[in-house]
């Protein structure tokens, strides 16, 4: 290559080196370390998430020229940047733990506020990759620039453009908490998230505890409900991220994207339904079964489906259309709505209602969990809230009731034609009321005569037709086809 004598050849020169410390990231040795604990650097993972040759990044020189000298700090551990997923554009922020463990000092705070700034102004979904130890340690020295700071940008951010959070290795401490105001929080298995570390957990507690005890993935998604998803590596974590925003539009009042062309998007009948589903009610059936069946093949994403487990929460697409699917799960406590179960469907109708997706709520359950443990824990203040969440949707709702729904717990499923529903369905054979037949008659102190009553008018769907309390039963084979077509009517408005 000729040389330049204008000066031009030194400071490209001085640019690509500057530029390649800064992409090198801990160096050889701790990018060995990262891959030998099996996980991807930050760079790797970026790629892996992004459509190939989009990622553009910002603050790339950020923590190289301290005005106060001393090493350069590589990106100051961030990489972030601009970049399109399925061919849609986001901001992605990733930690880097090779580098002074993906701690935030100053610059990487300022990388982090304009990112998500970014983000908010250009409407764009966001996604955090987290794998850091919160702030760094030396930030102490330093005077702290006035200005805010990313958690409050993050926070304005909900319900305004989708946020994902994918928990890669460690993270602790401002990482963390700006992690968990995500719509989607995904944790690999070895991943651990925490507000703060053992260290300072020994410190302040004199409790000696190792990360995975302190807050590992599995802890997370199946016992607290911080996590939502548990993904056993970081592809299928990375998988389970993008397949979650092609439902959803890119903000508030965007038009949900168009599903991916396929041949499993029409009308058909569902063959196998009636032997999925027993007419006797005291036995159960696994509701992920039929969902499979309803759904548009290979479509179906449940969310958080290790907590509140009776209750299975879902994106998925039916006849081309984005839905958020609320199912009860009559193989875990008959389907009844503990308050873990409310708290899920709660988040995720929050996420719908945002977004403007359509919800398609599946009842078979005996209404809220009863009982001294379920009061304890507030069940009804969860239920409360998921009531509140659903009574909040604008989008299109559609129910049906598939054997029973008793309580409060038919509200909960938005079981009232009257309260902004698209459609009301009812299988035959179903059961309704305030209280199961057995329960309500105990509680009244029936007679065995009453009994007996009480439990006739409490089956069959024919009386709540009567009345509009559905707008049709329907042969459960239907179910598809009704679902597809009472999507079309508010597109076809």
């Amino acid at each position: 290559m000729v040389r330049r004598d204008d000066g031009w050849d030194d400071l490209l020169d001085d640019l690509e080196s500057r530029t390649d410390a800064a992409t090198a990231m801990g160096g050889p040795e701790r990018l060995a370390r990262q891959a030998a604990k099996g996980r991807l650097n930050a760079r790797e993972r970026v790629a892996r998430l992004c459509d190939e040759g989009t990622f553009k990044e910002i603050g790339t020189l950020g923590g190289g020229a301290h005005p106060a000298g001393g090493d350069p700090v590589p990106a100051d551990a961030l990489v972030g940047g601009v970049a399109r997923v399925d061919g849609r554009p986001v901001v992605v922020i990733a930690e880097d733990f090779t580098v002074q463990g993906g701690s935030i000092g100053h610059v990487n705070a300022a990388k982090r506020l304009r990112l998500a700034m970014l983000a908010e102004q250009e409407r764009i979904p966001l996604l955090l990759l987290l794998d850091g130890a919160g702030e760094r340690a030396s930030n102490i020295f330093e005077r702290y620039p006035f200005a805010p700071n990313d958690l409050q940008i993050v926070a304005d951010l909900q319900g305004q453009v989708p946020v994902v959070t994918l928990v890669l290795g460690v993270s602790a401490g401002h990482g963390a908490l700006t992690g968990v105001f995500a719509d989607l929080i995904i944790m690999t298995e070895n991943a651990a998230l925490f507000a703060a570390g053992p260290p300072v957990v020994a410190a302040s507690l004199g409790v000696q505890v190792t990360p995975e005890e302190l807050g590992a993935g599995r802890l997370h998604t199946e016992q607290s409900g911080v996590a939502h998803n548990l993904a056993a590596n970081e592809n299928e974590a990375i998988g389970m991220a993008r397949q979650f925003l092609s439902y959803l539009p890119q903000h508030a009042g965007g038009e949900l994207p168009e599903g991916p062309d396929g041949s499993d998007i029409g009308e058909r009948l569902l063959d196998t339904i009636l032997d999925t589903i027993p007419t006797n009610h005291q036995k159960a059936y696994d509701m992920r079964v039929v969902l499979e069946q309803v759904v548009d093949a290979g479509s179906l994403l449940e969310v958080q489906p290790l907590y509140g487990r009776s209750m299975i929460t879902a994106f998925a697409r039916i006849g081309g259309q984005s839905v958020l699917i609320v199912a009860s799960q009559p193989t875990v406590s008959a389907g009844a709505i503990t308050a873990e179960a409310a708290e899920k469907a709660t988040h995720f109708l929050r996420v719908a209602g945002s977004f403007g997706l359509p919800v398609v709520f599946l009842a078979d359950n005996p209404g809220v969990m009863p009982g001294p443990e379920a009061e304890r824990v507030g069940t009804l203040r969860a239920a409360a809230g998921m009531y509140l969440a659903q009574r909040a949707i604008r989008a299109p709702k559609i129910h049906v009731t598939l054997r029973k729904a008793f309580g409060f717990g038919s509200s909960l499923m938005a079981m009232n034609p009257f309260d902004r529903q698209t459609l009301t369905l009812a299988f035959t054979g179903i059961s309704l009321g305030g209280l199961p037949a057995p329960g309500g008659a105990d509680a009244a102190k029936a007679s065995d005569e009453d009994r007996e009553r009480m439990g006739d008018r409490q089956s069959g769907a024919w009386a709540a037709a009567d009345n509009l309390g559905y707008d049709r039963v329907i042969d459960p084979r239907d179910l598809r086809n009704e679902l597809i077509q009472a999507l079309r009517i508010r597109s076809a408005v």
